[in-house]
């Protein structure tokens, strides 16, 4: 139950970032509003890890380099959803973000990347794909 209510409340403030940045964006432009939404996102984090202090650094070198060029993921990540969302609105290109996200995790389940364990994927989560992406198409008309 946990992990539902954060991944829905993780949905959310996605979405509600991609709206801000795009609108941020039309009055500084998407890579320099890109800067801004890390740069706020780091002093969050630290200051909550100031507080929290719920692990330590020690371990750090024991993880894998590419893994700690995900947080560089970010600004392309913003970037592209300023760019979906004032090309084709809001609602649909958190639509397709969000069936992209899941075509790649199938994918990684499939193959095991990153150290996921491997997963058999069921003909009714194909169906489900295949019906959000029908969805999709709908929205668009």
């Amino acid at each position: 139950m946990k992990g539902s209510l954060f991944a829905l409340l993780g949905g959310a403030l996605i979405t509600l970032q991609g709206v801000a940045n795009s609108r941020i964006s039309q009055d500084i432009g998407t890579w320099q509003t890109a800067t801004v939404t890390q740069f706020t996102g780091f002093i969050a984090a630290l200051l909550i890890l100031t507080f929290v202090r719920d692990r330590s650094w020690t371990k750090l070198k024991q993880v894998n380099p590419l893994y700690l060029s995900g947080g560089a993921l970010g600004a392309f990540v913003i970037f592209s959803n300023i760019n979906a969302i004032h090309h084709i609105g809001a609602t649909l290109a958190i639509s397709i973000v969000l069936i992209a996200q899941l075509c790649l995790t199938f994918i990684m389940d499939i193959k095991g990347w990153f150290g996921v364990l491997k997963q058999k994927i069921s003909l009714s989560q194909c169906i489900g794909i295949v019906l959000m992406i029908a969805g999709v198409v709908i929205l668009r008309f």
